[in-house]
């Protein structure tokens, strides 16, 4: 069946023009510019007058909770909540129960996303300080990333053995597969927790939380990391960058084999918000200073950050009681990512290129997915409608995610997610989910 979705401002590769594009089973076959007509009759007339298409998000980092951790959130859950929030595409990350560190483990995350995700998935395999000869039997094409804890992680992932990363920076390379990376040096943690304590007790208020994780923790992983993929040609990907010193890590000349993210929580927060929003704002890296924040700003504008993922962490309430040290780490943020970064838009600090570029292309172009990030002919019709001007309103109601809560809430948005499409099927539409779609298995070329 052929669709027309007529009339919108279509913001792709740079460019922002009105036109219309014609899906034909599930890809885009036609891309239309001002008054131009289709080649052929359309079956489905979409009237997108007034709204802004662009490519669907990616959001390379996010944790859905599934397996092992269904109290938390699940693939349908969350899956939905990306939906609302233009989210068209997602990579998810290991630290689940039982871990994402064997290949049983691996095929049974791919089940669960094909039974219940209602948008396009892919999965990173965790490496671990034993696992690195199960990388050969890895499909490039089919997995996004390995996953690797440098110095903190959630269970025992942890990696710290020196032998063991240069095997996985080599194997890694050897089969062609991005390491995507968490940096932050556990002894440095341990020092700076052992001395809060001491003067603050044994769980210091959420305010310490960046004093515990601090910069130097930060950096001090980055820059190992940075080491060990220039010394083997690795393709690294850094993690959620939280620092305004490890921007200062990066050489042009590592542009070709290192790419970096920056979060929605780490571009909007800064430490002062402690005091209002307490430990719904605790994740790890932590949010540091106004200055950090302001410098992932400018670096997300002036190409030192190349995307934006939001880590999606939901946790339940009850998890994030206590402090910096008893505190669960991690914040529900998938459903209004793309609204808070049109916030950034509105009030100056992006553009809305800039945000399709860090939100749709470059995770396309960054883990070499087929055919997806970008309203082009041939490509999956994967797309968002925008409406600007409609307030979203941030609600316990309007929350899909299975935690029901968001740091977000009572907050408005000078904008709204209309409709969202997977595939050339519109997956979301003003509030409603169509369940009666799937997303697919995301394809890399490699």
């Amino acid at each position: 069946m052929r669709t027309l979705i007529s009339n919108p401002t279509i913001v792709s590769d740079g460019r922002r023009f009105r036109g219309s594009i014609v899906i034909n089973d599930g890809k885009i076959v036609e891309i239309l510019e001002g008054d131009a007509l289709p080649h052929a009759a359309c079956d489905n007339i979409i009237e997108a007058t007034g709204m802004y298409l662009i490519p669907g998000v990616i959001d390379d980092h996010v944790h859905f909770r599934e397996p092992g951790l269904t109290e938390k959130a699940t693939m349908a859950t969350e899956s939905r909540a990306a939906a609302a929030g233009g989210v068209t595409s997602f990579m998810e990350m290991p630290n689940t129960n039982p871990q994402t560190t064997t290949l049983k483990a691996l095929k049974e995350k791919y089940a669960i996303a094909a039974r219940d995700s209602v948008i396009n998935y892919s999965f990173y395999f965790g490496a671990t300080n034993t696992n690195c000869g199960s990388f050969a039997k890895l499909n490039p094409q089919k997995v996004c990333g390995i996953k690797l804890f440098m110095g903190s992680s959630t269970g025992n992932m942890l990696v710290d053995r020196l032998s063991e990363l240069e095997k996985i920076f080599q194997e890694a390379k050897r089969i062609n597969i991005p390491v995507a990376v968490h940096c932050e040096d556990g002894s440095v943690i341990s020092r700076n927790a052992k001395a809060v304590r001491e003067s603050e007790g044994e769980d210091p208020d959420v305010r310490f939380h960046p004093v515990i994780r601090s910069e130097e923790a930060c950096y001090k992983s980055t820059e190992s990391a940075i080491g060990l993929a220039r010394k083997y040609g690795t393709r690294l990907h850094i993690m959620h960058i939280s620092t305004a010193k490890e921007l200062t890590l990066l050489q042009p000349a590592d542009k070709e084999n290192i790419t970096t993210e920056a979060t929605p929580a780490h571009l909007t927060f800064c430490d002062a918000d402690y005091a209002r929003l307490g430990t719904r704002i605790k994740c790890n890296p932590a949010i540091k200073s106004i200055d950090d924040r302001n410098a992932l700003r400018r670096a997300v504008k002036e190409g030192g950050i190349d995307l934006i993922g939001t880590d999606h962490a939901p946790h339940r309430l009850e998890d994030k009681l206590g402090g910096a040290l008893k505190a669960a780490s991690g914040m529900p943020s998938i459903q209004f990512s793309l609204l808070t970064m049109l916030r950034l838009a509105d009030e100056g600090a992006l553009t809305l290129e800039d945000i399709v570029e860090k939100m749709c292309h470059a995770p396309a172009r960054i883990f070499d997915i087929d055919r997806r990030g970008h309203i082009a002919k041939g490509y999956h019709a994967d797309f968002v409608l925008l409406k600007p001007g409609a307030v979203t309103t941030v609600t316990p109601e309007t929350i899909i995610s299975k935690c029901g809560w968001s740091p977000f809430e009572g907050e408005s948005f000078g904008w709204s997610v209309e409709q969202t499409w997977v595939n050339g099927e519109c997956v979301y539409k003003e509030g409603a989910i169509n369940e009666e779609i799937r997303g697919k298995a995301l394809k890399f070329r490699r």
